[in-house]
């Protein structure tokens, strides 16, 4: 039915059909499509307001209002709508239970309890630090901050165990201060430098000299008086005298010597050549520091690296007697001058032939090919552990700057590499301090002492701040084995390669070495071998009272450069 007037469908009869519809029951889920005349004119229809908006959604057809048409672009008449699936349902969480009163305090116990915990262990590291850490932090020689030092305190002295002020400063009327050495050369590698940087005790101590350990009377004084402190004074272990001694014998060899108290570890003197005088560092830098120069500012005694030569048949010997400990008096050997295996030939000093041997006169002889046959029955890891238990590869206990000992033998090893390793050539490096404490240890039934070059620091009153007490650094080796390995040190100076050394009005044990090394390089030419002369032993044998080792570079055989040069310390020693 179409209202004429108006002309538009009357609504009237599609209210009658829908009540009908909702009546019967018929109505959901039915499609309105037919109930609606073709030719309306749905445009005409003006929609406004969300009321008849969701109405027409209700029915589908809102959608075709919101666009305006019912036809694809394409102009195809778009089907109904299809509904959205249905989002899946959420599993429901399970309800947290609130945490009671007595359950938040027990957390809030455990949090301080952590942060209480936190704040104890930092007030216990504080209290560590400044009772066993602030000292040795603020002396380190690295600590920079020390030189600040200087503005207000005057630079320690050292002195010697004699008395004498080997480093001191000097002040000019105008408050100029100068770092200086009375005794020129004589220290420079111990004591050191403090001009173009610093080296030595110098730099090792650097903090303990700018430090004042005087009475608060004394500082307050000087404070009121606008005056510097004087720093506190090393009193070193080094004798003038025996330093004197040590210099004088090695002369003008390039070469090193050390002399040590076995019983203590105190280093009585320490020399290496060429030196440098410590007072014109400045104007002889660029000379010191040249590639010609021989490397004057190396300290040969503790960075020198040097094939030991013969001294290390004391390694070889002691190796020997680890192995056999029950059947080594059974060792014979008949010495022809050389010894041959494979490519590889060993031979004595000028190819002397010593004839019929055992350990001890082998030893006594510096016989090489003896000493082959020795390393080629020996097992080459052992024989490496026992050079690891004798410091080399590893640290030495010293203060001062030092090159590692090199061993580098084992169970690979040719018979060549171990021949030659066993009488002190090869790939085999040692420095006179590490030959030193070898020695020191034969000396001292087995047991090492540590080293050390400061006897104790006084503040400028006199009284010790510090003391250093003589401490057991290792036992190297048993003192059966240190027992036979002296008494047959002892015989290389009663009738073997040291024979100079008796009759002196004291006793000797000791070892000499002739180490070879090329010249220019590997060429294999023999005329282009030297030899380092080596020399390490100790007086008065049945209670030693020193240790002295010596290298004379390029000195020839231990006997004639480096055992007169130890003659001469032992003598000085004991008659001055």
């Amino acid at each position: 039915m179409r209202d004429t007037e108006n002309g538009n469908d009357s609504w009237n009869d599609r209210d009658i059909s829908r009540e009908n519809s909702r009546e019967s029951g018929t109505e959901t889920g039915t499609s309105y499509s037919g109930m609606v005349d073709k030719d309306f004119d749905w445009n005409s229809v003006n929609v406004e307001g969300p009321e008849i908006m969701d109405g027409l959604d209700g029915i589908g057809i809102g959608e075709d209002f919101r666009g305006g048409s019912r036809q694809e672009k394409a102009g195809t008449r778009q089907g109904p709508t299809k509904k959205k699936p249905p989002k899946p349902e959420q599993p429901e969480q399970p309800q947290q239970k609130k945490l009671t009163k007595k359950q938040r305090n027990r957390v809030y116990s455990r949090v301080a309890y952590l942060f209480s915990a936190m704040f104890l262990s930092l007030v216990g590291y504080m209290v560590y630090f400044n009772v066993t850490k602030t000292e040795e932090i603020s002396h380190n020689q690295y600590n920079t901050k020390m030189d600040a030092q200087e503005g207000y305190v005057v630079r320690g002295s050292i002195v010697s165990s004699d008395g004498e002020i080997i480093a001191g400063t000097n002040i000019d009327e105008e408050g100029n201060e100068t770092r200086v050495y009375p005794e020129g050369r004589l220290y420079a590698h111990v004591l050191g430098y403090t001009t173009n940087g610093k080296s030595g005790l110098e730099s090792i101590y650097n903090g303990d000299l700018l430090t004042s350990n005087s009475s608060i009377i004394d500082k307050v004084g000087n404070e009121a008086a606008n005056r510097k402190v004087k720093g506190d004074s090393l009193h070193v272990t080094l004798s003038t005298k025996m330093q004197q001694a040590a210099s004088t014998a090695l002369g003008a060899y390039r070469g090193a010597v050390i002399v040590m108290e076995p019983s203590t570890g105190k280093i009585l003197a320490m020399v290496s050549k060429p030196d440098f005088n410590p007072n014109e560092m400045e104007e002889s830098w660029e000379y010191l520091t040249a590639e010609d120069s021989k490397s004057p500012l190396l300290n040969r005694v503790t960075q020198g690296l040097y094939p030991p030569g013969s001294t290390f048949k004391i390694v070889t010997a002691l190796e020997y007697l680890k192995e056999h400990p029950d059947d080594y008096t059974d060792y014979a050997y008949n010495c022809s001058g050389t010894n041959a295996k494979d490519d590889v030939t060993i031979k004595c000093y000028d190819y002397i032939a010593h004839g019929y041997e055992d350990l001890q006169t082998s030893f006594a002889n510096s016989c090489n090919t003896s000493f082959a046959n020795i390393g080629l029955s020996l097992d080459g890891n052992k024989f490496r552990d026992t050079c690891k238990e004798l410091l080399f590869n590893g640290d030495l206990p010293i203060e001062l700057a030092y090159s590692e000992s090199q061993f580098k033998l084992n169970s690979r090893s040719s018979y060549g590499e171990v021949m030659t390793t066993s009488i002190g050539q090869g790939d085999t490096l040692v420095s006179p301090f590490h030959m030193a404490l070898i020695v020191s240890s034969v000396a001292n039934k087995g047991v090492l002492m540590t080293p050390y070059l400061v006897d104790h620091i006084e503040n400028n009153e006199g009284a010790v701040v510090k003391e250093t007490k003589p401490t057991q650094f290792k036992q190297m080796m048993t003192a059966e084995q240190a027992g036979l390995i002296s008494s047959y040190m002892q015989s290389v100076v009663e009738y073997g390669t040291a024979t100079s050394l008796s009759g002196r009005g004291y006793t000797v044990a000791g070892k000499t070495g002739s180490a070879e090394y090329e010249v220019d390089g590997n060429t294999g030419e023999e005329e282009n071998f030297s030899t380092h002369s080596w020399f390490v032993g100790f007086s008065n044998v049945e209670n030693p009272d020193i240790v002295v080792c010596v290298i004379a570079e390029d000195g020839g055989t231990g006997s004639s450069a480096a055992v007169p040069i130890a003659a001469q310390i032992f003598d000085t020693y004991y008659y001055g």
